[in-house]
């Protein structure tokens, strides 16, 4: 019996060992997670003297004899969809020293901490309190303003689409479009906003020295609104000889230029993505959305540094074509920024003081960041019921005014 037993139970285990290494029989390599084995190369021996015998001259594989090596056949005519770039460092662009790139799909670990250091720029929470008195004004406020405001977040998030409720994607774009195309009615009151342009799909490209280390903004950022006049500085002299005593924060152990692009391959060049006879060549703002590309999401403090160092990379071209290599500008040169998810805003104001970004010490710049703005606290197509109780209604919900004053205020800035 014991023998019988044991004889069940070696059958029995062989039955389900057999069973588990059929489980996954009909399944592919990809799903069942098995990684294949790295094929090793075999290697030539090359003997001093001898010639291989290869079956090239049969024109057919025979066993027994070496595969023949061919030249590379090179074309005599160029055909882009087979081009190989040749080796990094035979390139007529290639250098020793590395350059440190940030583009719109870098996402710094720091944010705006290092945001600040790489551009040797001094925060100011809030943003200036002249800014916001512009929108204070009734002479610089639209009619109806609440009631017009609040119909474009409608028409964003529920009127504009044929589904049940529109992506982030397309409600962001049209409550910034619808927002910006309110602001534009005080052209009849304010003839300066005639002057100004909106530009798209425009690549920049700025560099500068911090320390011993060599650093570009490059690529494509959001919707660019340019105007014919600069906009005026936002601190007077006083102010900005007294960023000289300000002490940049530092991050260590963790190095600057982390998570940024190291290349080698690159050509030094400050362009503002326009001709140099281009009616409008002053950048005004900068409008960001937040999930405008869907291959890259960026966390809000990073959405912000992007914003920051774009901001930036617009203000150094311009006093490069304004001023040239002069470090200490006379007439600061300031840019606007706004980020927005289609509910929260970021705004942000710099002024360029300097372009002397090697030390730590001497004149800093300075930027105003408001950060984490709601416009508005709920948009809901259907009502929020929790234990047969409404917790949010169907609808806009929980409107803030101040918060289109905000940007309303930098848009007027420079056309009152």
């Amino acid at each position: 019996k014991l023998l019988d037993l044991r004889r069940l139970s070696t059958h029995g285990g062989a039955m389900a060992s057999h069973l588990q290494a059929r489980r996954h029989f009909a399944v592919s390599r990809c799903l069942t997670a098995k990684v294949p084995p790295e094929r090793k190369p075999r290697e030539r021996v090359e003997i001093p003297g001898l010639e291989m015998v290869t079956y090239g001259e049969r024109m057919h594989y025979v066993p027994g004899l070496s595969k023949p090596v061919h030249p590379q056949w090179e074309r005599d005519y160029k055909d882009p969809r087979h081009y190989r770039s040749p080796p990094a460092h035979e390139m007529p662009l290639y250098k020793e020293k590395p350059c440190y790139v940030y583009n719109q799909r870098t996402s710094a670990l720091e944010g705006v901490r290092q945001a600040l250091w790489l551009t040797k720029t001094k925060l100011i929470c809030g943003l200036p309190p002249q800014l916001l008195s512009l929108a204070e004004s009734p002479a610089n406020q639209i009619p109806d303003q609440d009631e017009r405001v609040q119909n474009a977040i409608k028409h964003a998030r529920f009127w504009d689409t044929t589904e049940e409720r529109p992506g982030k994607e397309k409600y962001s774009n049209t409550l910034l479009l619808n927002l910006l195309h309110l602001c534009a009615t005080l052209q009849s009151s304010h003839p300066a906003i005639g002057r100004r342009i909106l530009a798209e799909k425009y690549s920049l490209a700025a560099t500068w020295k911090r320390g011993e280390d060599l650093f570009q903004i490059r690529g494509q950022n959001g919707l660019l609104q340019n105007c014919m006049d600069p906009l005026p500085e936002v601190s007077g002299k006083q102010e900005v000889g007294d960023t000289a005593d300000h002490v940049l924060e530092t991050f260590y152990p963790v190095s600057p230029t982390i998570d940024l692009q190291k290349v080698n391959v690159y050509k030094e060049m400050n362009c503002s993505g326009f001709r140099g006879d281009y009616p409008y060549p002053h950048a005004h703002t900068l409008y960001f959305l937040e999930g405008a590309d869907p291959r890259c999401k960026l966390r809000p403090e990073q959405f912000r540094a992007k914003m920051f160092m774009f901001t930036f990379g617009n203000a150094l071209v311009r006093a490069h074509n304004l001023y040239g290599p002069q470090r200490v500008l006379d007439r600061p040169v300031t840019v606007q920024a706004v980020g927005t998810n289609g509910r929260i805003f970021q705004f942000m104001v710099f002024q360029l003081n300097t372009t002397d970004l090697s030390g730590d010490d001497g004149i800093k710049n300075q930027v105003w960041l408001d950060e984490d703005v709601e416009l508005y606290d709920f948009a809901k197509v259907r009502p929020l019921i929790k234990k047969k109780q409404v917790k949010v209604p169907a609808g806009l919900a929980g409107y803030k005014p101040e918060t289109f004053s905000k940007f309303l205020a930098l848009y007027l800035h420079g056309a009152v």
